[in-house]
């Protein structure tokens, strides 16, 4: 009998390419590539990618086992506010919950800001009459009939989706459980989701914000669900369609279609735990991971495991969900080059986007960005085909660049290398805050570079940060994909606590309550796991502050006895953090959260069947001249495909890979270690290369 390959798939829709990422189960082997976004209709670049697997790699859909994608579409649609048109049902008292916020100012000093734009226009609210008390029981019962009709006159109004939000519902959703219920019978062709349903904790704006989201992107998300799933099914994909959170989990795509909101963070997440692979893969433990794009930098800290926010902001909007703590830093390699009004060289925040991107894309852009820096610096040998097909244009790159050369006074090659400088100053501006903020140091730290344009411009930065080593993974264009392929089922719950003092036996309650819907939830995901992993935490304040720190317990139940413990690290994580605690001080639980884990079987990295004698040399493809540090010099260019275990690259060398572009400074070495990681450090002063 013939034994039939098991591939995995994972895949990662950005804006520009769509990325896939194939490993055979049994070898561990990995097939990377790229192909077109189709931004009209997501799906089918992943149909396409299919094909191409098919077609070109001779890689059958029906051998596919296990199939995760990560997508931006929910974020992107959040952040362009083309999402359906919303309605939100309210507890009579609270139309203007949206328009109030926290009447917080985002730059207080700034006379001239600009008010938020609500997501749901306040003609798009209605009060319904009903009212629970703080306690969860019920002062005003609900006009089931009405709110049906308020229901009916906003779908008039031409409203897709509502949201349902009311007072105290996250100590008890019976009002909200008896209205969504209803109108999903009533009117299946309206999206609904309740507050309750997505995120109950307390908190009303957070938590009406979260549930408006929802009820934004959820019907465009729910199409792009069912599309894809048909179209898999169509093409003969048996395996079940994943979709990665953006808590750095997974979950089946038939319940993310129901709570999109939590995959809004999907693709930076699904970087996150790409990073994580590949430190855990190669004994570094501790990373910045670094994620340059179009628009951005992503910045992800991996300190043996990943970190975790609950104050995270997309856009104009605060997202009290859990998420991978992931930082943007306003430079990719699209940001716009341009002079202030007193001639002074600025870079971004404006970006090119990927239509029509830089001037070097061909595609109608001709504004210069860090892209056509990079071009001009002599970073892309003349006629290569990048991933996806991509050709850059030199002389576009050149002429674009020529509109700062005049009114600066300078030639081509100096306003590049100075677009280099100000985009890293940019960064190291935004980088170095970020990190104190943490209480971290970078010198401890290793920069792991991925995304198309991160290992261009890692070692510039590095350089300037101080951190002890870069380091470039196999394929780090494609590391959110392959990222995907290593998540796990992984799904968070929280309770808010009865105020006062902690009661042991409410906490008990409350753990034991959401350590049942933990298990219930991972029991109905259709994947199997090796084993269920449950983590407690508490989010705790002293009396009187408006804000928490969340406290993991050591153990996965609570036991009564165990309060004093759990008081006594609380007080320790708030010494740890903003240096002084308050032994004698009250102490309030608003909180309990339970995550539970659904580990998943992965597939070990292979390492390398390369190998060459250590600090030996590969043979360059071709020298070059490049600008570094605005002179010409002669640079190494590498093949990446080339390259084996110990071998040793010192710069200036440029490192050419379907999938990106690794620029190694002259003042660099690099070495690639027995899972093809290039590994680079600074060399020390009077290490000749």
């Amino acid at each position: 009998m013939t034994h039939r390959p098991r591939y995995r798939l994972g895949v990662d829709i950005g804006g520009t390419f769509t990325d896939l990422a194939v490993v055979e189960e049994d070898s561990g082997r990995l097939l990377t590539f790229k192909t077109p976004s189709v931004p009209a209709d997501p799906a089918r670049a992943v149909l396409n990618g299919i094909n191409i697997l098919s077609q070109e790699h001779g890689i059958a859909p029906h051998e596919i086992d296990y199939f995760v994608h990560g997508t931006t579409l929910g974020l992107n649609t959040l952040l362009q506010r083309n999402g359906a048109t919303t309605g939100l049902l309210v507890t009579r008292g609270f139309r203007d919950l949206l328009e109030i916020g926290r009447l917080r100012l985002p730059d207080p000093t700034n006379y001239y800001v600009e008010r938020i734009k609500p997501l749901v226009a306040r003609r798009h609210v209605r009060e319904i009459d009903e009212r629970l008390r703080v306690d969860g029981t019920i002062l005003t019962p609900l006009d089931l009939d009405a709110a049906t009709d308020a229901a009916r006159g906003l779908m008039a109004e031409g409203v897709t989706s509502v949201a349902i939000v009311l007072m105290h519902a996250y100590r008890n959703p019976v009002h909200e459980k008896l209205l969504a219920d209803h109108l999903r019978r009533e009117l299946p062709e309206l999206y609904v989701c309740a507050s309750h349903e997505v995120w109950p904790q307390q908190r009303e704006y957070e938590r009406g914000l979260v549930t408006a989201i929802n009820a934004f992107i959820g019907h465009r998300m729910r199409r792009y669900f069912d599309r894809l799933h048909d179209d898999m099914a169509e093409v003969g994909l048996k395996a079940t369609v994943l979709t990665t959170k953006s808590n750095g989990g997974i979950m089946a795509a038939a319940s993310a279609a129901r709570s999109p909101v939590e995959t809004l963070l999907s693709g930076p997440a699904s970087g996150a735990m790409g990073a994580l692979m590949t430190g855990l893969a190669s004994g570094n433990r501790k990373l910045i991971g670094f994620d340059m794009g179009g628009t951005s930098v992503d910045v992800a800290i991996i300190d043996g495991d990943m970190l975790y926010s609950t104050e995270s902001h997309i856009g104009d909007f605060p997202l009290i969900m859990p998420a991978v703590d992931i930082s943007s830093i306003g430079a990719g390699g699209g940001s716009i080059a341009w002079l202030d009004s007193a001639g002074i060289l600025k870079v971004g925040p404006q970006s090119a986007g990927a239509m029509p991107g830089p001037a070097s894309y061909g595609h109608g852009g001709d504004k210069p960005t860090v892209t056509d820096a990079y071009v001009r610096m002599g970073l892309y040998s003349p006629g290569r085909v990048l991933g996806g097909g991509l050709t850059l244009d030199h002389q576009r790159a050149e002429t674009a660049l020529a509109t700062l050369a005049g009114p600066l006074g300078l030639t081509t090659a100096e306003v590049a290398q100075s677009i280099l400088d100000v985009t890293t100053a940019n960064m190291f501006a935004q980088f170095m805050p970020l990190m104190a903020r943490k209480g971290l140091d970078p010198r401890d730290f290793r920069l792991l570079a991925y995304g198309g344009a991160g290992p261009q411009h890692a070692f510039l930065l590095a350089r300037e940060i101080g951190v002890e080593a870069v380091v470039v993974p196999a394929s780090p264009g494609t590391l959110c994909a392959q990222g995907s392929l290593a998540a796990d089922l992984r799904q968070d719950f929280i309770r808010t606590m009865p105020a006062g003092h902690p009661n042991a036996q409410a906490l008990v309650a409350g753990y034991d309550e959401l350590v049942v819907e933990a298990s219930q939830w991972l029991a109905n995901q259709p994947i199997a796991v090796l084993e269920k992993r449950i983590r407690l935490s508490a989010d705790m304040r002293y009396h009187g502050q408006s804000f928490d720190l969340t406290v993991p317990l050591d153990s996965d139940a609570f036991d009564p006895s165990g309060l004093p413990a759990l008081i006594e690290a609380f007080h320790a994580a708030y010494e740890r953090i903003y240096g002084f605690s308050d032994p004698a001080g009250a102490i309030e639980i608003t909180n309990v959260r339970v995550t539970v884990l659904g580990i998943t079987p992965k597939v070990p990295q292979p390492a390398l069947t390369r190998h060459a004698a250590p600090g030996s040399s590969p043979e360059a493809v071709r020298h070059l001249p490049i600008i570094e540090n605005g002179i010409t010099v002669q640079a190494a260019f590498y093949d990446r495909a080339t390259l084996a275990a110990g071998h040793r690259i010192d710069g200036p060398a440029v490192i050419e890979a379907p999938d990106t572009t690794i620029y190694l400074p002259g003042d660099f070495t690099a070495e690639i270690d027995a899972f093809g990681n290039l590994i680079g450090r600074l060399r020390a002063p009077g290490d000749e290369a």
